[in-house]
């Protein structure tokens, strides 16, 4: 075995593994609100810590894929969505962790968070609105913090990835319809039948088009996952609460069952409906 005398040791001033990672602080950011503390709102408030700060990471990675589109670069785009989705692979996992947790023990320490609730992460609505989930109406949850109003309102004004994604179509020949490529950023997108053509075309000759391709089997893979992830938070809340309302004001499960329609790649999803045709299919 290996002596660990020659290992270097840290000194009050030299950068530690602890000093780099801000241990001492992460570990002290768990405020319980129950009295006497309940032991599982512990595992609740750090499930939630780590999901902010995957989304932090997803943030980061998005930001990424918007400045490697308007460069044309679909290499680096491809290797970012690749550690996106499986980031979201870990997200669903979490769910499990959570599920540990027995609907009795939760109730013990729900009553104390409220009105808090994961409705207002707006990391998660800065998420929505990079992939291309514009909504307005979001922005009234977060009228007390100015500063995350104004991080939300730039990101509403900014091109989403499938915005990027589009204008690379464009530039590559293909024809994106120009009411497409000059819709207001701030407006939610809706799909257009011009927009399934193009993917048609690439689907229906991906060796002509496989870095196309595959970024468009990409990018619903990304799609796909948030969908998953939503509808096993819905499993999640239904489990440990029933039909009760949420925290927030909301109405729980049955708000979060009308978030699995939405889909931040429409077309993608469409073009599916008319794969098939020329080989003797349903049409």
């Amino acid at each position: 075995m290996e002596s660990i005398d020659s290992f270097v040791k840290p000194g009050r001033k030299s950068l530690s593994y602890d000093s780099y990672l801000r241990v001492s602080e992460l570990t002290n950011l768990q405020t319980v609100q129950s009295s006497p503390p309940e032991h599982d709102e512990t595992l609740f408030i750090i499930i939630h810590q780590v999901y902010e700060l995957w989304f932090k990471q997803i943030l980061h990675e998005l930001e990424l894929c918007c400045s490697e589109l308007r460069r044309d670069f679909l290499i680096r785009v491809m290797h970012a969505l690749k550690r996106i989705n499986t980031i979201q692979k870990v997200l669903l996992q979490q769910i499990d962790v959570l599920e540990t947790m027995i609907p009795d023990d939760f109730a013990r320490f729900r009553g104390g968070i409220n009105p808090a609730s994961g409705f207002q992460s707006w990391q998660f609505r800065l998420v929505e609105f990079r992939m291309g989930g514009k909504e307005k109406n979001y922005l009234k949850f977060f009228a007390h913090d100015p500063k995350v109003t104004k991080i939300l309102e730039d990101a509403l004004a900014l091109p989403s990835l499938y915005d990027e994604f589009l204008g690379l179509l464009k530039r590559r020949g293909f024809p994106i319809p120009r009411d497409v490529l000059e819709r207001q950023p701030s407006e939610p997108y809706i799909a257009h039948p011009s927009v399934t053509e193009v993917f048609k075309t690439v689907y229906r000759n991906p060796t002509q088009h496989s870095e196309i391709y595959l970024a468009l089997e990409a990018m619903l893979d990304l799609d796909e996952h948030f969908l998953l992830w939503r509808y096993r938070h819905v499993m999640m809340v239904e489990r440990m609460i029933g039909n009760l309302s949420g925290t927030g004001g909301s109405t729980g499960a049955k708000y979060l069952r009308s978030t699995l329609d939405r889909r931040f790649f429409p077309e993608i999803w469409d073009v599916r409906n008319h794969l098939g045709t020329n080989y003797g299919g349903p049409r």
